[in-house]
């Protein structure tokens, strides 16, 4: 009959120091290879922590803003700390610029009557 293990050892004999120690190296080498892996993802976890944790939660934004009587409002929008308010009344249209966080009024612009 023909041997199954083709180098001619027996599938129990023990491995000779020299297999030992390339068996040694290759298990060090696979530790620190993991290791590293290891050390990147955890890098890249506290770096998205440290992301979501930084940023500044969204300005106040006014709840209410004080408009005159009878004013039909054309548009509104929100911009660069301002709230931008168009209205019109009587005909005349109007800009109106208020602080963000308190809702005062900052500036009026008449643009002109209808």
């Amino acid at each position: 009959m023909s041997d199954p293990d083709q180098t001619g050892q027996k599938a129990d004999a023990p491995l000779t120091p020299e297999a030992l120690a390339i068996l040694g190296k290759a298990r060090r080498s696979f530790a620190i290879s993991i290791g590293i892996l290891l050390l990147g993802f955890m890098a890249i976890g506290f770096a998205l922590v440290y992301r979501a944790m930084r940023d500044t939660p969204p300005p106040t934004v006014a709840e209410n803003v004080v408009l005159p009587a009878g004013a039909e409002v054309v548009s509104a929008l929100v911009s660069d700390g301002a709230i931008n308010v168009t209205y019109t009344v009587n005909g005349v249209t109007t800009l109106a610029l208020f602080d963000q966080a308190t809702g005062e009024l900052t500036r009026e612009v008449v643009l002109g009557a209808r």
